[in-house]
């Protein structure tokens, strides 16, 4: 299902437009279906503190939609549908451990991480009915561009400094030292990483799989863009947020146990696609 109609030309894919929330219509979307990968979603952290119900209303709601769309449609079939959720490395807080693995303990600290974090939980007690096979992608700092489509979200820090450098904001605001690093990955290795969880997800089963790629800091970044670009990114500095981790890194031996690698995470890359998105 989709919120608008796409630019190009997507072949012999159907196209389905619709609300999660509407039962009917995300049950007609998933009639027939052998396999969901669930990308739909509301995702700025600052949104969600202003709207914490619509946030629960979507990711929640309308993650329990499909899944009991899924598994009705699958129950009159016989067959054990997969399906792969797409959540968020900020599920895990800031643990000081580096990098964070599937195992460290969660603790959201946004009603967007909390409720990605309860379609996790949900998804968990879908799979134990034995009624579907299940993996989650936490992925962590999602980048880049795929099909001449770049990340529009400005609140984003590649995207943004990418902006200060083509002059649409006057400045970058950096907070501390630039110091902080975060781990990005390709949005073309997210894809592959979730068609390599979803073929072999398990009956009865919720595997959870951590996505990143290439830890960089703001300073990295600022350093890239302005190397890719050719231009300055104009930096006011801003005082250091005590709550912000100064570290957060993906650890991915699991995916990468099933034969994952990032193949377009190379930081620059990151940066050169999103800045020139159709070259």
């Amino acid at each position: 299902m989709v919120r608008r109609a796409p630019t190009a030309d997507l072949g012999e894919v159907e196209l389905h437009h619709g609300d999660l929330l509407d039962e009917d219509a995300v049950a007609a979307a998933v009639r027939g279906a052998d396999a969901v990968v669930h990308l739909a979603g509301l995702t700025r952290v600052r949104e969600s503190v202003e709207h914490p119900g619509r946030f629960y209303r979507v990711n929640v709601g309308g993650t329990a939609t499909v899944v009991e769309a899924l598994m009705s449609t699958a129950a009159a079939t016989g067959a054990v549908p997969r399906f792969v959720l797409a959540s968020t490395g900020a599920v895990y807080g800031t643990p000081k451990k580096q990098p964070i693995g599937e195992d460290a303990m969660p603790h959201p600290q946004s009603p967007y991480a909390a409720t990605k974090l309860a379609a996790e939980q949900l998804l968990d007690a879908a799979a134990k009915t034995g009624g579907i096979a299940a993996a989650t992608v936490r992925i962590f700092n999602a980048a880049g561009s795929v099909g001449g489509h770049a990340d529009a979200d400005d609140t984003r820090i590649i995207p943004r400094a990418l902006a200060a450098a083509a002059g649409h904001i006057p400045h970058l605001e950096v907070y501390g030292d630039g110091s902080a690093v975060r781990d990005y990955v390709h949005v073309a290795d997210i894809a592959t990483a979730i068609v390599t969880v979803l073929t072999r997800s398990r009956e009865g089963r919720h595997e959870v799989f951590n996505v990143g790629a290439t830890p960089a800091s703001v300073a990295d970044i600022i350093d890239a863009a302005e190397a890719v670009t050719g231009r300055r990114v104009p930096v006011v500095r801003k005082p250091a947020n005590p709550a912000e981790s100064p570290e957060l890194r993906a650890d991915t031996t699991k995916l990468r146990g099933l034969g994952w690698e990032p193949r377009r995470s190379a930081l620059r890359q990151l940066i050169a696609d999103q800045w020139n998105p159709t070259r």
